[in-house]
């Protein structure tokens, strides 16, 4: 009798721990579903482009909580499992919509517009940008800048627009402006008189070539 009592005991316990293990997994699993759907709560509310700026960690800390919350539900049972699951399922969901946004508006970022193309064209891809900043031309690369700026213009003025015309205006004036501050900084006489010689052919061809650009689209903007 007392060693039924004893196995009945035993199980009882064992029934116990069992039943309280799975309740301690099944909280577990609740806390990190609750921190993965409060995370996803927080970044559907902040500013674009604050969530663009930091997307990488955004993006790194919803996979490692998505995880998280992936593995806690691993061990529980079939019925419990599923309906975690399907919460798990439906944060995801709200997060996809969020990176598409974020993705979204990278791609048309990437788009490169008619100005930079044409920066890249004359000084090469990525050295200039919208706010002209020429401060990589130094007194040892600054004629063969000059150099291959007038070299550039004379292979496609032909092609340009006259919204090309001006870009090419606001670089020469941002390179010119640069010069001024190289020459302080022991750009040679020889150099010097080089890059003169440059100015001067091209300063009357591109003032007459812009002249016929504009000529030349308002007729066809007559037709």
């Amino acid at each position: 009798m007392k060693k039924n009592i004893l196995k009945y005991g035993v199980f009882f316990i064992a029934a116990v721990s069992l039943v309280s293990c799975k309740n301690k997994e099944l909280e577990i699993a609740d806390k990190k579903i609750a921190s993965l759907e409060s995370y996803v709560d927080s970044i559907e509310v902040i500013n674009l482009e604050e969530t663009e700026t930091n997307w990488d960690r955004i993006s790194s800390d919803f996979d490692r909580k998505n995880l998280e919350s992936s593995d806690a539900i691993s061990n529980l049972t079939e019925d419990v499992k599923y309906t975690s699951q399907a919460k798990i399922d439906s944060i995801n969901a709200r997060y996809v919509v969020v990176k598409t946004t974020i993705e979204t508006k990278a791609a048309k970022k990437q788009v490169i517009n008619p100005n930079q193309l044409l920066r890249d064209r004359f000084f090469g891809a990525g050295k200039i940008g919208e706010d002209m900043n020429f401060s990589w031309v130094n007194k040892d690369n600054i004629l063969s800048t000059y150099q291959s700026f007038f070299d550039t213009y004379k292979a496609n003025k032909s092609d340009f627009s006259r919204e090309d015309y001006d870009e090419v205006k606001l670089m020469y004036e941002a390179l010119d402006t640069r010069k001024n501050t190289v020459e302080k900084e022991g750009l040679s006489s020889s150099d010097n008189t080089k890059i003169a010689s440059i100015k001067f052919k091209f300063s009357p061809m591109f003032k007459v070539n812009r002249i016929g650009a504009k000529a030349r689209e308002n007729e066809e903007a007559k037709e």
